[in-house]
This record gives C-alpha cells, structure tokens and sequence, in this order.
C-alpha cells in the first residue's frame, strides 16, 4: 500500500534552502537524511518529515503546476507572516493571476520557487 509522501522543492543551492525553509515553517534538517544534493527537513516537534530539498539544475517554472500552499489564520497573521517570509530572504512575486480579491498572497523562495499565504479566515472553504 502506498502512503503520500513528501512535497519535494528542487533548489540549485540547498545549504541557502535549508537555511530559509527550517526559518520560515520552523523545520530541522535531519543529518539521517543528508547528501550533497538532498537534505529532508522534519518537524521540529519530532512528528515526522515535512519537506525534501533536491538540488537542481533545471530552470524555475514562472507558473507552476504544483506549488506550497502555506496556511494563516486571519488577514492580521498572513501579513505578519509575509513581511517575515521577506525578511528570510522570500520576494514579493508580480502575479498577474490573482482574482478580484484573493485571499493569497504570492511569494518566491530564494531559488524563484513560488508559493503561497493563504488567508484561512478569507478562503472559499473556509479552512
């Protein structure tokens, strides 16, 4: 039987990825888990891996298929959460698909990989 996973991110630096994604979702980097071109980032609670880091050379998709959704709980909080994000080294990404009102905001990694804060309190399925 298959059980899901985790997302994978392919970053061409992974030391500058495992430094901002342990900072922006409080993850650890666990040395079970560690070559030159992968790290897997776990839980800092103990409960599990969250995230795998794949070193890559293929060029940053400007619109992704897949991406991170990562989730505040008020309008107060994703703004909280954005300006931190910016301050670990996220950038603000120029999104020209967002609806009239979005409950998401749009940012980048360092490597250009792009996800979103999304605002619970504001969400079509209310969380």
């Amino acid at each position: 039987m298959l059980t899901l996973g985790i997302p994978v991110i392919g970053v061409a630096d992974v030391p500058r990825a495992v430094e901002f994604w342990t900072a922006a979702l409080d993850l650890v980097a666990s040395p079970e888990w560690e070559s030159a071109s992968w790290r897997t980032l776990c839980h800092a609670d103990g409960s599990g891996r969250a995230l795998g880091l794949m070193h890559s050379t293929s060029p940053v998709e400007p619109r992704p298929r897949l991406h991170l959704d990562l989730f505040a709980a008020t309008t107060a909080e994703q703004e909280a959460e954005v300006e931190r994000l910016v301050a670990l080294g996220a950038r603000r990404l120029d999104w020209d698909l967002y609806p009239p009102e979005p409950d998401f905001v749009v940012l980048a990694d360092p490597d250009g990989n792009a996800f979103c804060v999304v605002d619970l309190s504001r969400a079509p399925s209310g969380g």
